[in-house]
């Protein structure tokens, strides 16, 4: 089972970038997935979320409104608008069994694979 993450790099404040997540080694449209974030010297914390089915998303109050994530059976993708340099870090996307329901967990215990992480960097 693998999890990777791709598109991070640097952009200037008011920029954007897209960061994408595949997975290989089990059923992608089967599994939640959560995307996190790690800044230097601070704890690893949400961003946001999707539902196996793409009906529900969830964002972390920080970056609701100026992140968007979005889903098909075999991608994951999010949207970073309207980047601050408080956003620089690394981002990690996760992916959790569903079991057919739409819970999205915001707590990184609850997400069973993990890629190694893309790092972003925002200037001013």
């Amino acid at each position: 089972v693998q999890v990777a993450e791709s598109g991070g790099g640097l952009a200037q404040a008011g920029g954007s970038l897209r960061l994408s997540c595949v997975a290989s080694g089990f059923l992608f449209g089967d599994y939640v997935i959560g995307w996190f974030r790690q800044a230097p010297g601070k704890e690893r914390e949400f961003v946001g979320g999707i539902s196996w089915s793409g009906a529900s998303t969830y964002y972390a109050d920080s970056v609701k409104g100026r992140f968007a994530i979005s889903r098909d059976n075999a991608k994951n993708t999010v949207y970073l608008n309207s980047l601050k340099p408080e956003d620089t870090a690394v981002y990690y996307c996760a992916a959790r069994y569903s079991g057919g329901g739409d819970y999205v967990p915001m707590a990184s215990h609850e997400y069973a694979y993990w890629g190694q992480g893309t790092q972003v960097i925002v200037s001013s």
